[in-house]
Formats: structure tokens, sequence, C-alpha cells
């Protein structure tokens, strides 16, 4: 009895013994084109870093995130070429994780009061006692 294994699901899975080696082939410039791409991409988020455009700093940023994680799933994760119900299940999580972000965004403003800057009471009276001025734990902006 003699296995021979495909390259394609030409066979549609009725031929005994038959098993694919993968599941598609993907095209060497599509993967090299979504790597250039996820490249400048990033290239666009390191140069939003720099471009002072405000609170858009964030949106941008993550909207250019929300563009790589798709390209990374679509196809390097293979869920283009998949099932819809991987996809279904892929988008799913994705949006309770966001659901559950909001919720726990909308908790915040709750605790505000019992927030304070800085370090904690007890740290800084230790950080003064024995280190005056030390600036441990103090913002600094970013200035290039």
């Amino acid at each position: 009895m003699s296995h021979t294994a495909t390259t394609s699901h030409e066979t549609g899975g009725t031929t005994p013994g038959a098993h694919p080696i993968v599941g598609h082939l993907v095209p060497t410039w599509l993967l090299v084109f979504v790597g250039t791409s996820l490249l400048m991409l990033t290239v666009i988020t390191v140069a939003v870093r720099y471009i002072d455009i405000g609170e858009f700093n964030i949106v941008v940023a993550l909207g250019v995130a929300l563009v790589k994680a798709t390209l990374v799933c679509l196809f390097f994760m293979h869920l283009r070429w998949d099932r819809s119900f991987n996809t279904l299940v892929f988008v799913v999580s994705v949006v309770l994780v966001l659901l559950m972000m909001a919720f726990l965004i909308m908790d915040t403003n709750q605790y505000r009061d019992l927030q304070f800057d800085g370090n904690a009471p007890n740290a800084e009276a230790t950080l003064q006692a024995n280190a005056p001025g030390a600036p441990v734990a103090r913002f600094k902006p970013y200035s290039p």
C-alpha cells in the first residue's frame, strides 16, 4: 500500500492515504508584500511618536496597530483561507476583550478620590529620610 502525499486539496480528501502537506500555498510575493506593509506601518507608528498632534497620537497609534494585527491575522495566521467559523471565534474573542476593557475603563473614575500622585506615603517618607530629593518615581517628559 503506497501512501503519497499531495500538496493541494484537489483530491478533496477522498483518496485513501492522501494527506495534504499544507492546507494551502501562499505566494511568496504576497508574504513579501504583507511583510513590507508591516514594516512601513511600524515606521509610521514610530514617526507619529515624534509628531505632536495632541491626544490624537494615541488614536493614530492604535489605528495602525489594528491594521497591523489584522494583516498578521489574515495572512500569517491564515485566517483569510481558513473556515469562517475560526474567523468568527477570533472576532468574537476580540470583541469580548474590548468590551471587558470598556467596562474596566468606566470603573476607573469611581476610585479617583482614593488615588494619589507620586509614591505611596510610607515609601515617600522613607525616600525623603534616606535619599532626600531623589528623583524616584517622578515623571519627566521626554524631550529629544
